[in-house]
């Protein structure tokens, strides 16, 4: 039987194969899986953030443009000694536009996993990042990320216009209940009209502002 999860010998490895030479997979789309794990980050860091930046206790994220991190994609193993000195990783925002082909949605779904978890197989604390688009994506959303541990969501710029409240909103309503989790972490606005009755359910939410919010407020302040 041929490995589908290994380079083939003599062959370019132009799909970063290895980077799931160890996983298993989950559902049909064989999803690769990241395991359970309960983490409580107390900072934040942008991945263009962290590579120049000595404040190890921070925890990286993605939730910017993708032009500013489609590198670790293409060059994974480049930014894994970077990686592996701070506190942990939240896996990629690839974005998923709802008008964007599906299989590329699903796509994008897959590269996340895939390099969480690769860093997970090497040593890397890591929080899967759950990302959607429309219902036709939630169930994938899920796919290969494990129940009852921690999970991160980027609501900047998914609150302020109500129909990308709405599917914000749709969609935590499928995947929380699917899901489980013990801890969300929120970068962005926590709305209570959506997360509030999650909180009441015994479920911790961890809020951290995006960046440009921090700006804005520093702007606000320095002008007064």
């Amino acid at each position: 039987m041929s490995r589908i999860n290994g380079a083939r010998r003599g062959c370019k490895d132009v799909f970063n194969a290895y980077l799931v030479e160890n996983a298993s997979y989950d559902g049909f789309l064989e999803i690769p899986t990241i395991e359970y794990g309960i983490y409580k980050p107390r900072k934040l860091i942008s991945f263009s953030k962290c590579l120049s930046s000595t404040d190890y206790e921070c925890w990286i994220h993605f939730y910017e443009d993708d032009v500013a991190f489609e590198r670790i994609w293409n060059n994974p193993k480049k930014y894994l000694p970077v990686l592996k000195k701070y506190a942990g990783v939240i896996t990629p925002d690839f974005s998923l536009y709802r008008d964007m082909p599906l299989v590329m949605q699903f796509w994008n779904i897959y590269r996340s996993r895939a390099i969480g978890s690769w860093l997970q197989n090497s040593g890397v604390n890591v929080i899967t990042n759950i990302r959607f688009g429309d219902k036709r994506t939630y169930k994938c959303s899920c796919m290969g990320v494990s129940k009852g541990g921690t999970i991160s969501i980027g609501t900047h710029g998914c609150v302020k216009i109500k129909k990308e409240k709405e599917y914000l909103k749709e969609g935590i309503e499928y995947i929380v209940p699917f899901l489980q989790p013990k801890i969300i972490i929120i970068y962005g606005t926590a709305p209570d009209d959506i997360f509030e009755k999650y909180r009441e359910c015994g479920i911790e939410i961890l809020q951290f502002d995006s960046e440009f919010a921090i700006s804005r407020k520093e702007d606000d302040h320095g002008s007064r």
